[in-house]
Parts: C-alpha cells; sequence; structure tokens
C-alpha cells in the first residue's frame, strides 16, 4: 500500500524552478533510494515533501491524505520525519538531550519512549556508551547515528533521509546502510537521497533523477546493472 505519492511536482526557490515534473512512490516497509548528481534536485524534492518548500505545482499524499500547503510541523505530527543534510546535531547538548528532541508530539507515552529509546541504544551502542556525553564528543559517524536515533525518537511512519553518507569514510557508510536495512526489517520505512551508488544494495526500489525530472526508476537491483545509470546519475 502507498504510503507517500507524489505526482508531477514542480517546486524551487524564488523565481528559479527546480523541480521539473518528479513522481515517486514510497510503499509501507519499503526502502526506497533517490539517486543524482549535484544539482539534480534532490535535496530540493524532500524539502518540498516536508513542507519545508511549497509546491508549485503537482500533488504530495501521505498516509492517505492531500498535503497541500499543510505547514512542516503539522506533516511531521503526521508521522512525516525528514532528516536533513548536514545532520543539524546541536554539539552543546548531550545525546541524551539530542534524542529528547523528537519527543514534543509524543507526551503522554512515558512507557512507550522508555522502551523506544532502549530499544535504539541497542541498535547503536555507540550512542549507549557516550549518551551523558557531549554530542561534540562524537565521531562523524556517531553523529549521524545520533541523528538517525533523534528521528525514530518521534517513531515516524516514514523517515527520509538526505546523504546518510556524507563526509564518512566508506566503512562507516557501510554500517549506516546496514542499520538502516536492520530498521526497515523492524518496521520502518525509508526514503533515502543518496549520491552513494551503494544505497542499492538495501533499497527495494530507486529512482534516478536528472535536471529536475524523472531519469529511470525500477527495482534498485535492476537499476545497479543498467547501462544508463552512469549517463543519469553522472548527467552525461
Amino acid at each position: 500500500m502507498a504510503l507517500l505519492e507524489v505526482q508531477n511536482l514542480q517546486s524551487g526557490y524564488g523565481k528559479l524552478l527546480v523541480l521539473r515534473d518528479i513522481s515517486l512512490q514510497v510503499d509501507a516497509g519499503e526502502i526506497v533510494s533517490i539517486l543524482g548528481a549535484n544539482g539534480a534536485g534532490k535535496t530540493t524534492l524532500l524539502r518540498t515533501i516536508s513542507g519545508v518548500l511549497p509546491t508549485w505545482e503537482g500533488s504530495i499524499v501521505f498516509d492517505g491524505e492531500k498535503l497541500g500547503s499543510l505547514r512542516p510541523d503539522k506533516r511531521a505530527q503526521r508521522g512525516l520525519a525528514h532528516q536533513p543534510e548536514g545532520r543539524g546535531i546541536l554539539q552543546t547538548l548531550t545525546v541524551k538531550e539530542n534524542m529528547e528532541l523528537s519527543l514534543v508530539a509524543r507526551r503522554g507515552e512515558k512507557s512507550s519512549i522508555a522502551d523506544d529509546r532502549e530499544q535504539l541504544l541497542t541498535a547503536f551502542p555507540p550512542l549507549r556508551e557516550k549518551y551523558y556525553d557531549k554530542a561534540s564528543a562524537l565521531s562523524g559517524g556517531q553523529q549521524q547515528m545520533l541523528s538517525v536515533a533523534r528521528a525514530m525518537m518521534a517513531r515516524p511512519k516514514l523517515l527520509m533521509v538526505d546523504e546518510i553518507s556524507f563526509g564518512l569514510a566508506p566503512i562507516l557508510v557501510n554500517e549506516l546502510f546496514e542499520m538502516v536495512s536492520r530498521l526497515n526489517k523492524e518496521g520502518t520505512t525509508f526514503l533515502l537521497v543518496e549520491q552513494h551508488a551503494g544505497v542499492l544494495e538495501i533499497s527495494h526500489r530507486t529512482y534516478v533523477i536528472r535536471v529536475g525530472k524523472n531519469e529511470i526508476d525500477g527495482p534498485s537491483a535492476d537499476i545497479a546493472k543498467t547501462t544508463n545509470l552512469a549517463r543519469a546519475y553522472l548527467g552525461a
């Protein structure tokens, strides 16, 4: 069943049109990836879906509801979480305090919050070890783990992640991809925007976008084999 449906989406900045005609679908329980070169419109797409940027044309339907001009905070309350590029970790706060930033919409759920916290700390042992340390003491990979854990504390129906591999060594990227795969098997649906083609190994379906338009799409295993991938991905 479709959790997110985007049809003929157009958006941009000021008078600059970036998304020219994007369509995609994410079904509940999937990992869907979006590949594209710098400037393809990947980040703009997530910002538009989350409501940070307005929809100029087209439609976004999430969990059966047409979002229209719904504010970003209202979209988040409906279970649409957006982890932007750059992690957004507050360096002067502890790991514990960063994780608690997502709990505004979960008042009165103390027992389930405690269960979720324990599950995430089990999934990310480095966060348990540094739970009371300031985020500035974490490595880049650990901060990315914290960013995902913070988003997960809100119990999103769909977690959109912009460049989870950004600035990380390959071994850390592989660890994070494995983490996403594990969380997906436990029930979380993901939409991953990436430049790292390794995301094809963990995602179910992939969309490759180029200059704000759909270029190719299909099962990730098939996309990985296609001769058109390099052309679409590199913009050649």
